[in-house]
């Protein structure tokens, strides 16, 4: 089984995220990622390893100001086009964490230092990663 699904080759990265099994809505928060410039964009797919949630989506941005601006248009943009609103946003205070909850799936936005710090990639190994990094 493959544990990464990001090396299709041929694909440019928007080819690859359309080809992914994933839920669409998740598949339009990882756009807006893009789109806001976030980077190293993971997601972990929980289904039938946690009831948590289906999905975790990680990812990091260089500054407080540029996670809220990823976290605000992830909610916006799913708002607009699924009529989705989450369950629960947290961290927007501080933005060195942000998680935005959509109960099927989790949105995390991390500085790269809190990224490292709770290394949540590591935490759930046994779930099939997909990779979205730009360029």
């Amino acid at each position: 089984m493959k544990r990464n699904e990001s090396h299709r080759s041929g694909l440019t990265a928007g080819d690859e995220l359309r080809h992914w099994r994933i839920p669409t809505a998740v598949k339009r928060a990882v756009e807006t990622m893009q789109e806001k410039k976030a980077e190293t964009i993971v997601i972990l797919k929980l289904k039938g390893i946690s009831q948590m949630t289906d999905y975790l989506v990680i990812s990091q941005g260089n500054s407080g100001r540029q996670n809220k601006a990823i976290a605000d248009a992830v909610q916006e943009n799913l708002k607009k086009e699924f009529k989705m609103r989450p369950l629960g946003v947290e961290g927007m205070q501080q933005a060195d964490w942000i998680l935005v909850d959509y109960v099927d799936f989790v949105v995390n936005i991390f500085l790269p230092e809190t990224r490292n710090k709770f290394a949540l990639e590591k935490l759930w190994m046994d779930a099939k990663r997909y990779l979205f990094n730009a360029g």
